[in-house]
């Protein structure tokens, strides 16, 4: 018996007392009423839908086995079973083919090598640190990419 159906038996219950309508108890009972079946309804319909997705959640499990055996390669099959993975073989265990090994990745090209040396730069406000090149420190300053700064050097080359 669905829970809608209790609740109509209730209030075929309480129409058998044969209360007086106009007394507040009583309003106050078909309200209580009203309200149990509403309740009853939204139960029925979440129930439902419970079901509905649990069927559903069988079916993506099934589904999910069958991958599992096509990736793995094996399939359990017991002799006199009706095979479920697909193979259409005689219903005895076997193996299926291994899947292809998947191609190696192509090395990455090697960079080509800059004669440039890089130094690594702390920006005295923002303590952000940047890489300059001989140009930059060529020219004497650089701004800070970090807060704007002007950085400026002093270095003398041999």
């Amino acid at each position: 018996m669905k829970t809608v159906e209790k609740v109509a038996y209730l209030k075929g219950l309480a129409e058998g007392l044969n209360l007086n309508s106009d007394k507040p108890e009583t309003k106050m009972f078909n309200a209580i009423m009203d309200v149990l079946k509403e309740l009853a309804e939204g139960h029925d319909e979440l129930e439902e839908s419970l079901d509905l997705v649990a069927a559903q959640l069988d079916e993506v499990d099934h589904d999910l086995g069958q991958l599992e055996e096509l990736i793995l390669g094996e399939c359990e099959c017991e002799e006199g079973e009706e095979c479920e993975c697909g193979c259409e073989e005689e219903h005895k265990p076997h193996e299926h083919p291994a899947p292809a090994p998947e191609p190696e990745p192509e090395p990455e090209p090697e960079p080509e090598e800059d004669d440039d040396e890089y130094y690594e730069v702390e920006c005295p406000s923002c303590h952000e640190v940047i890489c300059v090149d001989e140009g930059i420190l060529e020219e004497g300053s650089v701004e800070c990419p970090g807060c704007g700064e002007k950085l400026e050097f002093e270095i003398e080359f041999e």
